[in-house]
């Protein structure tokens, strides 16, 4: 029988960033969406990625207007669509992946439109009831945080928000207010995808949003490769790839797995 989680929501996204940072390294947080290739892949590619030990997950929630993402998630969550994956299906794989033995924090990852559709206070308590500790949605600014704070606040869920290098200091100090278990700094402007090289300024980005708030920053956006951890592990408490990894199972789960390995182990 797996072990039984301790901790849940915010407590647990916070006990994974001192975890790794014990271990002199920023946490690994892998994006990948469920219904890709097809609903059952989803689930053993998460579980095999959690295998690696990664430290958390993004749990894309299909959408048909990803706006942030790029041609790789774009084209993966239309096959989940296609795939017959719902707001709620989403939901239900996040309980499997629970009843399965998947521990680490779990946040879900998904577009306003089809959540307030689905009613935002319903999301985020049965995201909870789930197994889900956290709600990243992608198209909601900080200004428009109460659409979903209220809830997560009363069942201890995080909602992360993001900035990205254009965020003003007022930007950043709202966004320092209102996010709850980590910000999400996006490394370059534009849609997410995988890139050869991380932005120049990218140190510059990041220690201005350091000097305005001490909550933890994970990166996103273009990092794909070892050597793209190893250049900002000493900079952020956390690190998150997606379209590389969607790339990669277009090969299978084994390709998923070992990019995961790579990704997760150059840091030690």
């Amino acid at each position: 029988m797996a072990q039984a989680r301790t901790r849940h929501g915010v407590a647990a996204i916070s006990e994974m960033f001192t975890k790794a940072r014990a271990e002199g390294r920023a946490a690994f947080l892998p994006y990948f969406p469920i219904g890709y290739p097809t609903y059952e892949t989803s689930l053993a590619i998460i579980e095999a990625m959690a295998a690696e030990d990664v430290d958390g997950f993004e749990i894309g929630i299909p959408f048909s207007d990803p706006i942030a993402d790029g041609p790789a998630i774009q084209m993966a969550t239309q096959r989940a669509l296609e795939n017959g994956v719902t707001v709620r299906r989403c939901l239900e794989a996040v309980a499997e992946l629970r009843a399965r033995g998947l521990r680490q924090p779990m946040l879900m990852m998904g577009y306003a439109n089809p959540l307030v559709a689905y009613g935002t206070e319903r999301f985020v308590r049965d995201a909870q009831a789930a197994g889900a500790d956290g709600i990243i949605v992608p198209d909601l600014p900080a200004e428009e945080a109460h659409y979903f704070q209220p809830t997560c606040d009363a069942v201890g869920m995080a909602q992360v928000f993001m900035l990205a290098p254009t965020s003003d200091t007022v930007r950043i100090d709202l966004v320092a207010q209102r996010a709850t278990g980590f910000i999400y700094v996006v490394s370059l402007t534009g849609i997410t995808g995988a890139r050869a090289e991380l932005p120049a300024d990218l140190t510059e980005t990041l220690m201005r949003i350091r000097s305005r708030t001490d909550k933890r920053l994970v990166l996103g956006f273009g990092i794909s490769q070892p050597h793209h951890v190893q250049q900002i592990n000493a900079l952020v408490d956390g690190y998150i790839v997606g379209s590389a990894l969607v790339r990669a199972a277009q090969e299978g789960v084994d390709a998923v797995r070992a990019l995961t390995r790579a990704l997760r182990r150059a840091v030690e």
